[in-house]
């Protein structure tokens, strides 16, 4: 046979091989893709058993995936999303991109799951984190009343950022505006997301930042460092529930269908305590990591409905934005 025909022939199998490989595009938030995020551990396990190419594309924070979505409509690339919570969920089924998920998990979550679009791969509750030795304020009135240098996230582009608007809303109301007006010379600044909030800390720059109870099991468990503790407030704390989503679009439906299904199975669930940082919506049978159960434990729970989220959303932030202009 001739070399090069030959050479050519078994070119053509494996570009015809990979081909053949279905591909699955899962929008996400750029924390989950991160070396030491949940991502590459999740990219290897699934594509272990479903023989595809799945592939991670990073949207900035939480709330900047909609903002994503809503650019592309129709035209999106993406067969599944993940990173929405349920201040967003009401805003993007109303984009008509969504399918029904079609499961029925058993879930482990402090609030009942009742969502037919967007399923829960993991939950926490926003927290201020601070120095464990340094005490912090009681409640929202006092942080105002302190000289603390804080760090919050924009509610335009972030989760965090958004969950702290609507964490004042639920427990302020109509004096929401008041608390921001008198949180506005605690803020050192806002940042677009997360990461840049949470390394302005670290780096001595503010006395606490806005994220999760959960926070300081990462300084605990990776780190071997107990010098970060989080604030559970008088008020309450707020919650926070991550979903995913897949796309009515999907030319990869069924693989997007699997792909949620294995973000709930103990393969991933066990995966996310310790690289997302936050409780899994399914426990996993050996319970979770050493280190949580040092976890503050909010007394008072809050959380807006989908829908009551999306009616407040608007106004809170404006609220929050006239405050903070001053």
């Amino acid at each position: 046979m001739n070399r090069f025909l030959a050479a050519t022939g078994i070119c053509c199998i494996a570009t015809m091989a990979a081909a053949e490989t279905p591909v699955i595009d899962v929008l996400t938030y750029d924390s989950f893709v991160t070396e030491w995020g949940p991502g590459p551990a999740i990219e290897k396990a699934f594509e272990a058993e479903c023989g595809c190419d799945l592939r991670f594309t990073p949207a900035g924070d939480g709330a900047a995936l909609l903002a994503r979505l809503q650019l592309e409509g129709a035209s999106t690339t993406a067969d599944v999303v993940l990173g929405l919570d349920t201040n967003l969920t009401a805003a993007a089924t109303r984009t008509g991109l969504f399918a029904p998920h079609g499961q029925t998990p058993a879930l482990n979550l402090p609030v009942d799951w009742t969502d037919a679009t967007f399923l829960p791969y993991d939950w926490g509750w926003f927290a201020f984190v601070h120095k464990a030795d340094h005490s912090f304020p009681a409640d929202f009135k006092a942080l105002a009343d302190s000289d603390l240098k804080i760090v919050v996230q924009d509610p335009r582009s972030s989760t965090p950022g958004l969950g702290l608007v609507m964490w004042v809303q639920a427990a302020y109301g109509d004096q929401a505006g008041a608390i921001w007006e008198g949180l506005a010379d605690n803020i050192v600044t806002v940042t677009p997301g997360w990461s840049e909030a949470y390394d302005l800390f670290l780096s001595g720059e503010a006395d606490a930042v806005l994220s999760y109870t959960t926070s300081p099991a990462y300084h605990l468990i990776a780190e071997e460092d107990s010098s970060k503790a989080a604030a559970a407030m008088t008020e309450g704390n707020y919650l926070q529930v991550e979903v995913m989503g897949k796309l009515a679009g999907s030319d990869q439906a069924a693989l997007a269908d699997r792909f949620l299904a294995f973000m709930l199975s103990p393969a991933a669930q066990s995966i996310l305590p310790t690289t997302n940082w936050m409780y899994p919506a399914v426990t996993p049978a050996e319970g979770l990591p050493k280190g949580f159960e040092t976890l503050v434990q909010p007394t008072k729970s809050l959380l807006l409905g989908a829908e009551e989220a999306e009616a407040a959303r608007r106004g809170a932030i404006d609220v929050w934005a006239e405050a903070l202009a001053r």
